[in-house]
């Protein structure tokens, strides 16, 4: 896997924009991604549509090549952790999670994250909350106005199109705004929305080998 990042200044703090969905806070220490949707494939081979479970490994494996490169402190969900609560796919993700025990693990809750005190537990979080404020950010799933802070958000799965002379092609992006930092979906298993993104932010675009801003 080819780990392309590309570092931006955001009210004198300093993150890291990679290829592969996820970003890295340096004062913090933390590895900061969103829209995981554990459990995304088992939830659809219940209900009768044959997926592999090899979409979740390749996204377990991406972010562990990410631990590997960073060496971050801990890692932050900023919501949608989980897909459709416990399953198969939960317990995957939680013999992934025990290789990192000494890494810290937040998760800020999404709209899909239906998690009881027990499945809490199962995932070993060491923090879980609507929102977490760190300095002047807040982190938080969807965007909201109400807040004065700048945001890191995710929960859209932005995406970008770039016309070819051959077809339309959508990649996904991170997009930063004067109040917001919008997250790409770190799963490569969801769609991309072109249309519901924040306006006048600049788009980084990705591909498997380079980073655009646009």
């Amino acid at each position: 896997m080819n780990v392309q990042t590309k570092k931006i200044k955001i009210r004198q703090e300093i993150f890291t924009l990679t290829n592969q969905r996820a970003l890295f806070w340096e004062e913090q220490k933390a590895l900061i991604l969103s829209d995981l949707h554990i459990g995304k494939t088992a939830h659809f081979r219940k209900n009768g549509i044959a997926l592999a479970n090899q979409i979740m490994k390749n996204d377990l494996e991406r972010l562990s090549i990410l631990i590997e490169y960073f060496k971050p402190e801990k890692f932050v969900v900023v919501g949608d952790l989980l897909h459709a609560g416990d399953n198969s796919d939960v317990d995957e993700f939680c013999a992934w999670r025990n290789q990192y025990s000494n890494l810290q693990f937040h998760l800020i809750e999404g709209n899909h994250d239906r998690i009881s005190k027990k499945l809490e537990s199962k995932l070993c979080l060491n923090f879980k909350s609507e929102l977490m404020e760190v300095e002047d950010f807040i982190l938080i799933h969807d965007f909201e106005k109400k807040h004065q802070k700048f945001q890191i958000t995710g929960h859209i799965h932005p995406g970008f199109v770039i016309n070819s002379a051959v077809k339309k092609i959508k990649l996904p992006c991170f997009v930063v705004t004067e109040n917001q930092l919008l997250l790409p979906a770190f799963s490569e298993f969801t769609g991309l929305d072109t249309k519901n993104l924040p306006k006048k932010g600049r788009f980084y675009v990705f591909t498997d080998s380079e980073i655009y801003e646009i």
